[in-house]
């Protein structure tokens, strides 16, 4: 299966730093939101990965290419350290890029992946999105759809006070965790949701998305949504959510971004015990 990163969006939430940097590529202790996007494809068993990038975010090729002057500068250094890192950067997976040419949403990002994904099902990993869970979300999405054989979208269940920050889904359970979606509604009003289960941004879809998507008018600031799309394919075909347990980060929400880079560094043994010092400090202050 070949997996789709969308990054090609403006990342208005994080400015101004994202002004001349892609928010996909904002460090989390020492590593770029992206690259914690990608190893997640690669460790559900994902080698072709297409990223969808835009104006501006030439930092994300060249993170993912190969740098020959720096490779030789650690040589020189001994640094065996770094330089078995980049070799793992740059062996992640088989990574290609093609440019979304103007910013019209998350569904005209996917629509241009139709040429390089073909007829077969495919993973959507957003690229400002990391997931910590004890089985990769991605490679559980793909056990779903090889049990159901229908799209299935990751949801997690949200607190009242945000169920209107989210596209919810209305659904029946047919097992632990797994659901058969009914409809789904872009930012309800919390008396008008269905249920507190909530999008997030990892996806399993079939190849009649792109139909789908064609199909599909502009909304707000002209742009198409995914989940407009996935309304009309519901029509046609059965969609499935598993609800994901575990840690979801929002990279382009400024408090998840401060969330992510304390608690994997609190995970790194060379620098939780130091932080940890540093946090106490504070409070006590």
């Amino acid at each position: 299966m070949k997996a789709v990163i969308p990054a090609g969006g403006l990342g208005t939430r994080f400015l101004p730093v994202t002004k001349a940097q892609p928010k996909e590529m904002l460090p989390v202790v020492d590593k770029p939101t992206i690259q914690y996007v990608v190893e997640e494809a690669e460790a559900s068993g994902i080698n072709d990965i297409l990223i969808i990038t835009g104006r501006g975010k030439r930092a994300i090729e060249d993170h993912f290419d190969r740098s020959v002057e720096l490779e030789n500068f650690l040589k020189l250094q001994n640094n065996q350290n770094y330089l078995l890192e980049m070799e793992k950067l740059i062996d992640l997976a088989d990574i290609h890029y093609i440019r979304q040419k103007e910013s019209r949403g998350l569904g005209h990002a996917i629509m241009c992946a139709k040429n390089h994904v073909g007829d077969e099902p495919f993973a959507v990993l957003l690229g400002d999105t990391i997931t910590l869970t004890s089985v990769p979300c991605t490679k559980r999405l793909m056990e779903v759809f090889d049990d159901y054989g229908a799209s299935v979208i990751a949801v997690e269940e949200v607190p009242a006070e945000k169920v209107e920050s989210y596209g919810i889904i209305k659904a029946q359970k047919v097992e632990d965790d797994i659901y058969l979606i009914e409809d789904l509604i872009e930012k309800p009003s919390l008396s008008e949701a269905p249920s507190n289960l909530a999008i997030f941004g990892r996806y399993i879809l079939t190849p009649a998305i792109f139909d789908c998507l064609a199909k599909t008018p502009p909304g707000r600031n002209d742009e198409i949504q995914l989940t407009d799309a996935l309304k009309i394919l519901l029509q046609t075909q059965p969609i499935y959510a598993y609800r994901v347990t575990g840690r979801r980060y929002d990279i382009g929400n400024k408090l998840d971004w401060l969330k992510a880079t304390i608690e994997l560094a609190l995970e790194r043994e060379d620098l939780k015990a130091g932080l940890s010092d540093y946090l106490r400090e504070r409070q006590d202050k």
